[in-house]
């Protein structure tokens, strides 16, 4: 049965409808914001999958270049894999919802989220994230729902919510922040250095728009939203945990105790061991069935055993104090040859960071829903299997890898020089060596020295920063926070709080949970450890292994002059079918680019080329003044003068009784072809004849 529900939301009408479409789906809505739609389907599976240990969920954000009036660029002609884009909006997607299923659920839920038309003053994003708790919520899939989602900007000093394509050119703050009714469980930012009160308070002003929406889709909920199916739970027997518990409880701990991570994990490999020996002589017959159990049931002693020495001894397995932060070390210059590089480890942590410097042309090209065309700026982030000791060949980025280089890319952007400042195309390659933990705000950091080695000048160091959180199940209020959390705090804790920014403020944020949200409390209480501890980073670390960019780009970068001319002359510089461009390349070897505003670039790692180059263009592209001596050469003799050539394009006529002080009889009695000779222009007529005179010493 079609049913359609409305409200405004920033001023705009928002709708969501159900029972028209896509009927066979668990649950489908059709969002309209505006005139942006899409069009949202989640589906269930009937049985749990057989031997996994955790929920399957998939989000699939998936645009179509039809919803903007697009042809897709490539061959084929359609669309392709997922744009990073898409990746990250559908990370942003899953991060809310999927703490809000049921723990031991192991059935696999799909959510797709199709976008059909955009409305640029319309966030297809906002639109995907609301339709997909809509449908989750009217669904028969268990869903501890609704959330909600909104985007805040920062415009002209004042908070916006949900900012339109105008408000957001003057935008200095990009966040995107997802709840329920009583909590915040997700926040996304990008910023430009934003001071943690006014981004403490922009989350707060979200999250009362996100309370209105959820109360909506509750409301909607109770009209049209079906029965939530039954599930076999996938939880270890109570009675079988019990036992594993009073064996090994104690040798559990004694084994967390360890500092290095490989020798903890050594530890619980043979704890592991132990215990299933142990099981094997109690439980002869049935031991098979019994050790199937056994992976799950190990897994919940050591988060329970973890959770208990930081919430109940403050008590990490590192030793560190709940607000200390790891052994730091920094240095650049680590690779010769590059443009500029730089190592950054953080405990057993390690990050390799490479910048190269490209031209113009190295620029990426865009093609999706955004007016956004081209991006100078690339952060790249690689997570091999080596770096966690694992013998697996190397697929390629996942939506993990892509997820991170975006954060990176965001908490550095703020800071890159615009073009006019740094003419150059500038990627980042973050690899991970080792990981113990926050290798993502790790290859902040060792971006910002490596950006600051290569000679690019950024506006302000960037360092980045991970609180987590361990909260009392029985009492979600009683909670401890732990600064600059390892990787099996992370696992088992209930947050995953990231930071990057400057001395001034925040440049970005990415919170994951595993809980059914924060209060504006622990997020204010996050801002202050972060703040702390990226102040820490910055003054006893990254500054004293260089203190400010350099002066000089790596000799083995290119150097690029910029020159800009009336966009009328391109076609001059260009030549007919690029004749007169490609002659300038051949004979100087530099690299140019030019732009449809006369902006031209000219690259080449000789500075004598490049400013050869600049010479021709200029040449090229001056305006002959009557009175001004040049230099040309000859280029044609007739019997009643001859022609010179004082630029590609610019040439003129010494009349014969212009080219000596006295009579002369033949022009090939004082010139000839290819002379050099010094001429002034005395005259250029309403047809742009140019006449001149050779000047004699």
């Amino acid at each position: 049965m079609y049913k359609s529900y409305s409200m405004e939301l920033a001023g705009r009408n928002l709708t969501l409808e159900t029972g028209k479409m896509s009927g066979l789906a668990n649950g489908s809505v059709l969002v309209r914001y505006g005139d942006t739609t899409v069009l949202v389907n989640v589906t269930a599976s009937k049985a749990p999958r057989d031997g996994i240990d955790f929920f399957p969920l998939s989000v699939d954000y998936e645009e179509r270049l039809y919803s903007v009036g697009k042809i897709p660029g490539s061959f084929v002609k359609r669309e392709g894999k997922p744009s990073d884009k898409a990746i990250l909006v559908a990370r942003a997607i899953d991060r809310p919802i999927r703490p809000l299923f049921p723990k031991d659920l192991r059935n696999d839920v799909c959510v797709n989220a199709l976008v059909l038309s955009v409305d640029p003053d319309c966030s297809p994003e906002v639109a995907a994230q609301i339709g997909t708790s809509a449908a989750l919520s009217i669904s028969d899939i268990p869903f501890n729902g609704p959330t909600a989602a909104v985007s805040v900007g920062y415009v002209d000093g004042e908070i916006v919510i949900n900012p339109t394509l105008e408000q957001r050119s003057r935008n200095r703050l990009n966040l995107t922040v997802a709840g329920t009714k009583e909590k915040v469980s997700m926040i996304e930012a990008g910023a430009d250095e934003i001071p943690e009160d006014v981004m403490l308070e922009a989350i707060a002003r979200g999250h009362e728009e996100i309370k209105k929406v959820a109360m909506f889709i509750e409301e909607m909920q109770k009209e049209v939203g079906k029965p939530k199916f039954t599930y076999d739970s996938c939880e270890v027997e109570h009675d079988f945990y019990e036992e594993v518990s009073a064996y090994a409880k104690d040798k559990m701990y004694e084994a967390l105790q360890e500092k290095d991570k490989t020798i903890r994990e050594e530890n619980l490999e043979k704890l592991n061991e132990e215990v299933a020996n142990y099981l094997q002589e109690k439980y002869p017959d049935d031991y098979e069935e019994r050790v199937k159990q056994l992976g799950d049931a190990m897994y919940k002693l050591e988060k329970k055993t973890v959770r208990y020495m930081v919430l109940e001894e403050h008590k990490r397995v590192d030793g560190r104090a709940i607000d200390e932060i790891r052994p730091l070390s920094a240095e650049v210059d680590i690779l010769p040859r590059v443009h500029g590089s730089a190592l950054f480890s953080r405990g057993q942590t390690q990050v390799l960071s490479v910048v190269t410097l490209g031209t113009v042309a190295d620029e990426q090209e865009l093609d999706g829903l955004d007016e956004e065309t081209e991006k100078r700026y690339i952060h790249h982030y690689n997570f091999p299997p080596y770096s966690v000791g694992e013998a697996k060949p190397s697929r390629g980025p996942g939506r993990r890898e892509i997820g991170h280089g975006a954060l990176a890319e965001r908490a550095l952007a703020p800071v890159i020089p615009s073009q006019e400042e740094f003419p150059y195309t500038i990627r980042v390659v973050s690899e991970v060596l080792s990981s113990n933990g926050s290798t993502s705000q790790g290859s902040i950091c060792g971006s910002t020295l490596s950006l600051m080695a290569a000679g690019v000048p950024i506006k302000e160091p960037v360092a980045g920063i991970s609180t987590g959180l361990v909260t009392d199940e029985n009492d979600r209020n009683r909670y401890v926070m732990l600064t600059d959390i390892q990787g099996i705090e992370d696992f088992f804790g209930d947050m995953d709080f990231k930071v990057a920014g400057t001395k001034n403020g925040i440049t970005a944020i990415q919170v994951d949970i595993k809980i059914d949200g924060l209060t504006l409390q622990i997020i204010k209480e996050a801002f202050e450890r972060t703040r702390k501890a990226r102040m820490y980073i910055l003054d006893e670390v990254m500054l004293k292994a260089i203190p400010e960019p350099r002066k000089e780009i790596s000799k083995y970068a290119p150097k690029i002059i910029t020159y800009t001319i009336d966009p009328e002359k391109i076609k001059d510089v260009i030549g007919t079918g690029g004749k007169t461009i490609n002659k300038i390349i051949a004979d100087t070897g530099v690299k140019i680019d030019i732009e449809d505003d006369g902006r031209i670039f000219i690259a080449s790692e000789d500075t004598i080329a490049a400013e050869k180059a600049l010479k021709i263009i200029k040449d090229i592209t001056m305006e002959l003044e009557v009175g001004q001596v040049y230099e040309g050469r000859v280029t044609r003799i007739m019997n009643f003068g001859a022609f010179v050539e004082i630029a590609p394009g610019k040439e003129g006529l010494v009349h014969i009784s212009k080219l000596a002080k006295e009579r002369v009889e033949k022009v090939e009695d004082v010139v000839k072809e290819g002379d050099l000779i010094k001429v002034k222009v005395i005259e250029i007529d309403e047809q742009g004849r140019v006449n001149m005179r050779r000047e004699l010493d």
